[in-house]
């Protein structure tokens, strides 16, 4: 773990806001692509087309809300982030995407194993709407990443405001986002790996 800039007296554990956002992205995905494909194979009640259709305008309604929820919330912290504090520790981007993967791990087997059982109603829309909600994931880190480079700040929050399972960075809880360099941490704007090797 790394320590922060100077600012807000009292030392914290900092987790980045967009890993947090970004944790789900590739088990959603990539869980949802193996359903989807399983999924294709028996007929269903409306048949492999209207699944596949049906499947298809999913993923982007699911892409999409995902994508869009609490923007304006997500905003309003961004925008008021105080700087973190000397004392404060910056979670390493492993360890976040570890808490959130292993705090949601039951709910992402149900949701798989509700993927896979759709599909004998409706062939492959549930493995479709599952890695849309894994791609809106991806895309509202993105988003943050994109406001981060903007102001040239990354943002994180207090560990012990995550919810039990690692996840909620902008629940009802989270009273406010702290923010530090760009170069801070072993993440890159939007929560991805950082590239520089040095940082790595």
């Amino acid at each position: 773990m790394a320590r922060a800039g100077r600012g807000v007296r009292g030392g914290q554990g900092l987790a980045r806001v967009a890993v947090v956002v970004r944790a789900g992205a590739a088990p959603l995905w990539w869980s949802g692509v193996f359903a989807a494909g399983v999924g294709v194979l028996p007929p269903g009640f409306t048949g492999r087309r209207i699944g596949v259709m049906a499947g298809a305008a999913l993923f982007i309604i699911g892409a999409a809300v995902v994508a869009l929820t609490r923007r304006k919330r997500y905003t309003a912290l961004v925008h008021g982030a105080a700087r973190a504090g000397k004392h404060d520790v910056l979670q390493d981007r492993a360890v976040t995407v570890r808490n959130w993967r292993r705090g949601h791990r039951w709910w992402l087997l149900l949701a798989f194993a509700v993927a896979l059982g759709s599909a004998f109603a409706v062939p492959a829309a549930g493995g479709m709407l599952l890695a849309g909600t894994g791609t809106g994931l991806r895309l509202k880190a993105a988003w943050l990443g994109r406001r981060e480079k903007a102001a040239e700040q990354l943002v994180w929050l207090r560990v012990d405001w995550l919810d039990g399972r690692g996840g909620r960075p902008a629940g009802k809880t989270v009273k406010a986002y702290r923010g530090t360099g760009i170069a801070a941490g072993d993440a890159a704007p939007g929560g991805a790996r950082r590239r520089t090797a040095a940082l790595v």
